[in-house]
């Protein structure tokens, strides 16, 4: 039913991270597959999405990726993103009755003070995405990423939590 894909670059740590918040989905027959999107890593992150049993996406972006999924419905997720208990039964609640996009609500422990939100820079898959395939794929012919997908897209709040993943080392805002 659910497809989920990530995208990758030198994220093995937090790749593990995010796979292991998915194995309830995964149990459940919620989530179908997992594809790593990877876009030029150098260390282990293509060994632990294939130990995992994802499929691995070594070029061509989230756009082969969306192109491979199986899947109605996409969970677009950053690496180190964790999902609380309860997101599969939101994510089937919200997939059995709307067509819009949605993003999960922060863990309040993942919530930011108020100024250091106004002054950080705004992820906009920190929140996570689930899309439908279709959308994703008109989506993906003008993104060059993942967030490029996810920025500007009008979504509804899902009543479920995600723990946020920490921003990169290094990374521009």
């Amino acid at each position: 039913m659910l497809s989920v894909l990530i995208e990758t670059r030198n994220d093995e740590e937090a790749l593990a991270r995010t796979l292991a918040s998915l194995v309830g989905g995964a149990v459940e027959g919620v989530v179908r597959e997992v594809i790593v999107c990877d876009a030029g890593s150098t260390d282990q992150t293509h060994r632990v999405a294939e130990h995992a049993g994802c499929h691995y996406v070594a070029s061509g972006g989230v756009a082969a990726g969306i192109r491979q999924a199986k899947g109605d419905w996409l969970l677009i997720l950053e690496p180190g993103a964790r999902l609380a208990e309860g997101w599969i039964d939101a994510v089937i609640a919200h997939t059995a009755r709307q067509t819009m996009a949605a993003r999960f609500s922060r863990a309040r422990g993942s919530r930011m003070p108020f100024l250091a939100r106004v002054f950080s820079g705004n992820r906009a898959l920190a929140d996570g995405l689930v899309i439908s395939k279709r959308q994703a794929a008109s989506l993906s012919k003008n993104a060059a990423s993942a967030e490029a997908l996810a920025r500007g897209l009008a979504t509804k709040r899902l009543d479920a939590e995600i723990w946020v993943a920490p921003p990169k080392q290094g990374a521009r805002k």
